[in-house]
């Protein structure tokens, strides 16, 4: 069996650590790596992120050899749409394109799934819950945005042929899991 390679993306409050937790719990041999980005904004951190993502994709093909499946909660796929969306000083589309072309040649399947509301009401009260690191500030037109534009990168994702994109609605957990549980055969 190919080992899997998933990153969940998307806004704040539409359950990416309640999916990333479902797939570590319902995968076999899985690994969960909860990132949260750099959170310096500042001209400075764009290469300070490459370094780290870099980094990161160099220990992926380590623990690729043991036969572990890895879940991601984030990736550098925030970073971009950080970047995008006027959340950091800098461009981001440069790093992005060099990280996509290394993380594709990691010997996995890759699935990028990107996770949204399609009642973005919803987000108001998943956002009220209680967080003490604050990234970036938890609010619904940040969240709105963010699904924008993480909307837009999954279907620029279509045209890599070696990664399968999932947009995947969370309005409804069971709904959702249903969904995964075909795509991933669990029981």
């Amino acid at each position: 069996m190919k080992k899997y390679c998933i990153t969940i993306e998307g806004p704040q409050g539409t359950g990416k650590t309640t999916l990333a937790n479902y797939l570590r719990e319902n995968l076999l041999s899985v690994n969960l790596y909860r990132l949260t980005g750099m959170p310096d904004k500042s001209i400075n951190a764009k290469q300070k992120s490459l370094k780290m993502y870099k980094d990161l994709i160099n220990y992926i093909k380590t623990v690729l050899n043991v036969d572990i499946s890895l879940v991601f909660d984030r990736t550098f796929f925030s970073e971009l749409v950080y970047a995008r969306i006027g959340l950091k000083e800098y461009d981001y589309e440069k790093p992005f394109k060099i990280l996509i072309n290394k993380y594709l040649k990691l010997n996995c399947k890759h699935i990028a799934i990107f996770l949204y509301l399609e009642d973005t009401n919803l987000y108001v009260e998943r956002l009220h819950r209680n967080r003490n690191a604050e990234y970036v500030k938890f609010d619904l037109n940040n969240s709105i945005n963010q699904q924008v534009e993480y909307l837009k990168l999954a279907d620029e994702m279509n045209k890599f042929k070696d990664i399968e994109v999932i947009k995947l609605p969370m309005d409804n957990f069971e709904k959702a899991y249903k969904i995964i549980n075909e795509r991933f055969n669990i029981k």
